[in-house]
């Protein structure tokens, strides 16, 4: 994953506004608040929580 450090300092999960972290390994986003996992297709992050996985 090739993400702009500056846009993960902008971006927050949508759902609850918290911080994400960088998930290289599954090629997502997780948020450090509710657990939400947004995918990340070609370098782009998808934050939309129709699309986002549930955490198990």
């Amino acid at each position: 994953m090739n993400l702009d450090p500056k846009l993960l300092d902008l971006i927050v999960c949508p759902a609850c506004h918290a911080g994400l972290a960088v998930d290289d390994a599954a090629n997502e986003l997780t948020c450090t608040g509710c657990g939400l996992a947004y995918p990340v297709r070609d370098d782009i992050p998808v934050l939309l929580v129709d699309e986002a996985r549930r955490p198990s």
